[in-house]
């Protein structure tokens, strides 16, 4: 299993973003020192806690700064940008890394990023596959494009200059384009079906019960099987909330589960978000006539969250893999740093003491 991580990223809306954003970049720079084999960023418009605008621009920033890690946008909000923007700006990335570009895609989960783009009400996923099929066409094609969709139109008949280059979009590094993955909300997901069957894979997303992350391997089985192809337990990417000390069980449950931590803080804000506006409280139950009242942070961080040291994550780890199924690659969950040296140890821990015995175990057991 390899290691990568996933940052949405969510801080307290009242800290200065200069910070945060350096604090951001010191994660994935530290992830790709320690041999994460990537990292996803995500991206929000109106959101103060979650302050990176533009996952592009952001891993942008990192491209000459890391070595060996790949890096994801996690996700691009396609029906938030238009095709041919977004194709320039991915083909642009992708040759600043030379390969080492992952697009993360998705019809964007924000009401207020909807509304204030004129998309809330919208068929927002329409708009992503007609989005993300355009940026396709431009990558395949040639100029002068000349697409014409519900929500979008690209041609450049009327002011090409081939001889000079003017009319034309960049093409990416890895033809015919960058592999594309998806993140996966829902149990049951119908869309990594559709996913896969277009040759894409998944994330899990870290929030999920993991009875809800295991019903992502049939969709994701199915959608193969339509497009022909074997669905690989090694293209599977799981995202989790892990939270790691040297020995200390107790501090690694106080900074981990309790109010005084971060990922109590993470959970406040997403349930407030997906549950208290979004109407999505089915993500956290199993047994869906639990009031929604009994969705809080303070039931759901110690059921979602894996906090504790080296050994004991090691065990979690392991029992969460049981109720999951195989997979190919668990990305970490970064979070805020509230105690910055909790949070680098976490990390350095992840990978030079938990996974290699999560890997010895899994290798003994095959």
């Amino acid at each position: 299993m390899k290691l990568g991580t996933f940052m949405m990223p969510l801080h307290p809306p009242s800290r200065i973003p200069s910070e945060t954003l350096r604090e951001d970049r010191e994660a994935i720079i530290l992830a790709d020192r320690l041999g994460y084999s990537e990292a996803y960023v995500g991206e929000h418009v109106t959101d103060l806690a979650e302050n990176v605008t533009s996952c592009l621009m952001f891993l942008s920033s990192l491209a000459f700064e890391t070595k060996q890690i790949k890096l994801g946008s996690g996700t691009i909000n396609m029906p938030n940008g238009h095709p041919a923007a977004i194709a320039a700006n991915v083909a642009m990335l992708d040759h600043m890394l030379q390969g080492r570009f992952i697009m993360g895609i998705s019809p964007g989960g924000l009401a207020s990023d909807a509304e204030v783009f004129g998309n809330f009400g919208k068929d927002r996923l329409e708009m992503f596959v007609e989005c993300i099929d355009m940026v396709q066409a431009i990558w395949s094609g040639t100029a002068p494009y000349d697409l014409t969709g519900k929500f979008f139109n690209i041609s450049t008949s009327k002011t090409m200059i081939p001889e000079i280059g003017q009319g034309i979009i960049l093409k990416p590094y890895q033809l015919p384009f960058p592999p594309i993955v998806v993140t996966a909300v829902a149990p049951f997901s119908k869309g990594i079906t559709a996913a896969a069957a277009r040759g894409w894979d998944p994330i899990s997303a870290n929030f999920l019960l993991p009875e809800w992350v295991k019903s992502h391997w049939p969709s994701y089985v199915e959608g193969c099987k339509q497009a022909g192809r074997t669905a690989d337990a090694a293209n599977w990417r799981v995202a989790k909330s892990i939270f790691v000390t040297d020995k200390d069980d107790t501090v690694a449950r106080r900074y981990g589960h309790s109010a005084e931590g971060p990922y109590h803080f993470y959970f406040k804000q997403l349930i407030r978000k997906l549950v208290g506006f979004g109407g999505r409280s089915n993500l956290f139950k199993l047994d869906q006539s639990e009031p929604d009242e009994a969705i809080n942070a303070d039931t759901m961080t110690s059921k979602l969250v894996l906090a504790g040291s080296v050994n004991s994550v090691v065990d979690q780890l392991l029992a969460f893999r049981e109720k999951t199924g195989d997979f190919g690659t668990l990305l970490y969950a970064c979070h805020d740093w509230i105690d910055p040296a909790l949070g680098r140890r976490s990390m350095e821990l992840m990978a030079e003491k938990v996974m290699p015995q999560v890997n010895a175990a899994i290798a003994k057991s095959a």
